[in-house]
């Protein structure tokens, strides 16, 4: 099912954007690794708070479609689980 992206979330990739753009510029002036090896840890922490609010809003709008249709929330459920384990 396609999911509906809100601003929210558009803004959350535009800023991983920065980061990565501003982890280049530190590359380019030759910063100490310590400090590039922290901005990298900063955008995978950041990267994966989009991923959860990813998948709980699409887990959110799953659920309600299986309730509609009367199928198992259950199995919704452990596919999002699944998807979260994926992506780490």
């Amino acid at each position: 099912m396609a999911m509906n992206y809100d601003d929210d979330l558009k803004k959350r990739m535009r800023r991983l954007e920065g980061q990565v753009r501003g982890v280049l510029n530190m590359m380019e002036e030759e910063k100490h690794c310590k400090e590039v090896v922290a901005q990298i840890s900063a955008i995978r922490n950041a990267a994966d708070k989009a991923i959860a609010c990813i998948v709980a809003k699409n887990l959110e709008q799953c659920i309600l479609d299986e309730k509609e249709t009367g199928g198992d929330t259950s199995k919704v459920v452990a596919e999002a689980v699944q998807l979260l384990i994926k992506s780490r």
